[in-house]
């Protein structure tokens, strides 16, 4: 079950589309469907789970936390609203295409994408840029 949660006044819009988008893209990549929760907020609240959890003190778009067991895919994802914005003025994209590369991003990491490396994020972007395509 994907559920998307509020700690800031951003409100997804096209929830049904996006779950099945999410949904899909677990299918494709052989895993199970379990509790996936979005969790959208602002910069300072992002950054006291890094602070908190991580001990970063640093801004980011994206905290996953995974509870992926076997195949069944579960994990909560943390998305900075603000920081997708400020991301898609960089990168000269609209906001809706950051905003579900970033919702894309956290599942693969749970379908064992990683992107510490050069060859890793290679692959990364590349499984991004296709399941984004798939939404549109």
């Amino acid at each position: 079950m994907i559920s998307f949660n509020y700690e800031t006044d951003f409100i997804l819009e096209n929830k049904e589309q996006i779950t099945q988008w999410i949904s899909s893209v677990i299918s494709e990549e052989a895993f199970n469907e379990g509790e996936i929760n979005y969790i959208f907020c602002d910069d300072n609240y992002l950054l006291g789970i890094n602070l908190e959890f991580l001990d970063h003190d640093t801004l980011t778009d994206i905290i996953s936390f995974d509870y992926t067991m076997g195949k069944e895919i579960n994990g909560d994802i943390y998305i900075s609203v603000e920081r997708v914005q400020e991301n898609a003025e960089e990168f000269k994209t609209v906001f809706s295409n950051e905003l579900h590369r970033v919702m894309v991003h956290g599942v693969l990491h749970y379908c064992g994408y990683k992107d510490k490396s050069e060859t890793e994020e290679k692959l990364m972007r590349e499984k991004e840029n296709y399941y984004i395509n798939r939404l549109s």
